[in-house]
């Protein structure tokens, strides 16, 4: 019956045996190869005396290096297998450097499982393995790395490593990583970036977004960040209270910034943020990501994202969060903060230095502002005073005009007063006599028409009484038709009489009205309320001069709404 077989390891050799199927006893504290294990996979730590029999040999080989000619009836898969992994182990005793690109990248209970390709310039993969470090290599070599590269083994980055082929029976070919060159992967890194940089520069734009006026101050900031990252929510603190105090407003859109088509990611989101921008103008555009190892930084390494970042029309601020290194987009921003604190402590700080600047000038201002005043407070006041004693003195010398005026004009109207009361006077008298002339004509004539109308009467009267008596009753007819006549010829002689000496009163009357509502508008009341005044003595009679009264007098002064008595106490001739 077959039996275990203890093997002979040193502590960094477990990940290894135990791979390739061994298995740990607890008791013995030793790794064995359970029994019908193929004993050629752990020849380098069998016992001597076993590692040294032929038996170990899975397929005799040749002379010439050939598989020799078996029995007819085959041998078994696993002494195929092992015969191969004895070949890959005989083949390469030792690791050869080999540059590898990491496709995928995972830790496991202390061992690293890795992907490994090569891609041409295009991007296609032209060969592809597993590979893997074991624990106890992966705590020698690892932090060495991390330590003089700044990066972490991940997707994406190129390796120098030192690979040794292994080839197991039942998991078949892989690769043991035994060292990693950490300049080779600096070098590639920095590569990258100096073709970026030199192509940037060749096209005359890397120093494009550098050479734009710093912002004299912040109001509206684009922010681009992957969501939820740590450094953000350093930048959020203090951008929200800038923001609640109203002194600058803050958009924030998110990409995500390592991987496969982070930087096209990036370079999408940023451009339709700008063209979608609205509102106030937009002061800077700031990229944060808050930390990260150089090769999770390599990803913002791209020429198309640079040159973005080169032609837009305003400031770039990058907060990678990385001291040490910079990435392409640092070289090309206007301003590299080392962290997404440092972008936000040095917006405030402009803001800041503007608001102790507005303090100063609106001080400034202010004591200008109260001493203009003050100037033009005693201005005013000067001009002021001038302008009362001026307008004092014209006040006087248009009072004394006035009252000469007045003095006139009151001289004027009583003479116009007195020229129309006569003339009034005389006017009336004239249309008086003119209506008693036209009544007494008219009373004079009316008799000598009433004599002759009564003298045809009794002339025809008398005719007719010279008549026959055959003609009587005609003549009498004939008589009373003519007498009838004459009534209405002598009625209607009275009436045109009557008409026209009524006619001729009437237009006397309203003759003789308009000369007396002409005088009477002419008269005291329209000249008093005109302001003028009329002076009578106590017996009413007007008083036109100033020789009139006597001092002592009781005089009255009518207005145009009442009257106010008075007593002479000086006389100015």
């Amino acid at each position: 019956m077959a039996e275990d077989t203890f093997l002979t390891t040193a502590f960094k050799d477990k990940d290894r045996v135990k791979a390739l199927g061994a298995r740990w006893d607890p008791n013995q504290r030793k790794w064995y190869v359970p029994a019908g294990t193929e004993l050629a996979l752990f020849r380098e730590w069998l016992p001597a005396g076993l590692a040294q029999t032929g038996d170990l040999l899975p397929l005799p080989l040749s002379s010439g290096g050939d598989v020799a000619v078996v029995e007819a009836k085959g041998v078994k898969l696993s002494q195929l297998l092992a015969g191969v992994a004895q070949a890959v182990a005989e083949a390469y005793r030792s690791g050869v450097w080999t540059m590898v690109d990491v496709v995928d990248a995972r830790a496991k209970n202390g061992i690293v499982y890795l992907e490994l390709a090569e891609r041409t310039p295009s991007g296609e993969v032209t060969a592809k393995s597993a590979a893997i470090i074991w624990t106890s290599t992966a705590a020698r070599i690892l932090p060495e790395f991390e330590r003089a590269t700044g990066a972490k083994i991940g997707p994406g980055i190129k390796l120098l490593l030192k690979l040794k082929p292994v080839f197991d029976p039942r998991f078949g070919l892989s690769l043991q990583v035994e060292a990693i060159d950490p300049e080779y992967t600096l070098g590639d890194l920095e590569a990258r970036k100096r073709e970026i940089r030199q192509r940037l520069q060749r096209e005359g734009l890397y120093e494009f977004n550098r050479s734009l006026p710093a912002p004299w101050d912040f109001t509206a900031v684009l922010v681009v960040a992957p969501e939820g990252a740590a450094g953000l929510g350093d930048f959020q603190a203090e951008a929200t209270r800038l923001q609640g105090a109203g002194v600058c407003n803050f958009v924030y859109v998110h990409s995500c910034f390592q991987g496969e088509g982070a930087a096209a990611s990036i370079r999408s989101v940023l451009l339709s943020a700008v063209d979608a921008w609205q509102g106030e103008c937009l002061d800077a555009v700031v990229i944060i990501r808050g930390g990260g190892a150089v090769n999770d930084l390599a990803w913002l390494n791209d020429y198309d994202l640079a040159r973005c970042i080169c032609e837009l029309p305003v400031p770039v601020f990058t907060g990678i969060g990385h001291e040490r290194d910079s990435t392409v987009l640092d070289e090309v921003a206007h301003t590299r903060f080392d962290t997404p604190s440092k972008v936000i402590h040095g917006i405030e700080t402009v803001i800041r230095q503007r608001t102790l600047e507005s303090r100063e000038l609106y001080k400034a201002i202010t004591t200008a502002a109260q001493q203009l005043a003050h100037h033009c407070r005693l201005t005013s006041e000067n001009a002021h005073a001038q302008v009362k004693e001026s307008a004092h003195q014209l006040l006087a010398t248009a009072s004394r005009q006035i009252e000469a005026d007045m003095a006139g004009v009151r001289i004027g109207a009583m003479r116009v007063v007195r020229s129309s009361a006569d003339e009034s006077r005389v006017a009336f008298a004239t249309i008086e006599h003119a209506a008693r002339q036209q009544v007494a004509d008219a009373r004079q004539i009316m008799p000598s028409v009433i004599e002759g109308i009564k003298g045809a009467a009794r002339a025809s009267l008398k005719e007719a009484k010279n008549e026959s008596d055959q003609s009587l009753r005609t003549t009498l007819e004939r008589a009373g038709v003519m007498a009838h006549t004459i009534r209405e010829q002598s009625d209607r002689a009275m009436m045109d009489v009557a008409i026209e000496a009524r006619r001729s009163l009437r237009d006397a009357a309203t003759t003789t009205s308009a000369l007396v509502r002409e005088v009477a508008g002419q008269g005291p009341e329209k000249t008093l309320g005109r302001g003028f005044a009329m002076v009578k003595d106590v017996g009413g009679h007007s008083i036109t001069s100033a020789t009139g009264p006597v001092v002592g007098q009781h005089i009255e002064v009518q207005f145009r709404d009442g009257a106010i008595s008075a007593v002479v106490r000086e006389k100015k001739v």
